[in-house]
C-alpha cells in the first residue's frame, strides 16, 4: 500500500510540473487599466494561490459568525 501512496504523490507532483513546462509562452492579462505579461503557468498559480486565501477568509468569517451567532442564543430549559 505504500508503493500505492509513492505512486499517486508522485503523479500528483509530476502534473503540475508537466502544465509548467508546457506552458511557458508568455500572455497578457488586463484588469482595468493594469496590464501584466507573464508565463501562463505563473499566473495560474498566481490565481490559484489569490482563490485559496480569499476562499479560506471567507471559510473562517462564515465559521466566526456562525459561532458568534450560536454564543448569543439565549439558554432554554
Amino acid at each position: 500500500m505504500r508503493w500505492f501512496h509513492m505512486t499517486l504523490i508522485a503523479v500528483l507532483a509530476a502534473a503540475p510540473l508537466i502544465f509548467a513546462f508546457q506552458n511557458l509562452q508568455s500572455v497578457t492579462v488586463a484588469f482595468l487599466s493594469f496590464r501584466i505579461s507573464a508565463p501562463l503557468a505563473i499566473l495560474v498559480a498566481v490565481v490559484y494561490v489569490l482563490g485559496m486565501a480569499t476562499g479560506g477568509s471567507l471559510w473562517a468569517l462564515f465559521r466566526w459568525a456562525l459561532e458568534g451567532s450560536k454564543a448569543k442564543r439565549p439558554a432554554t430549559s
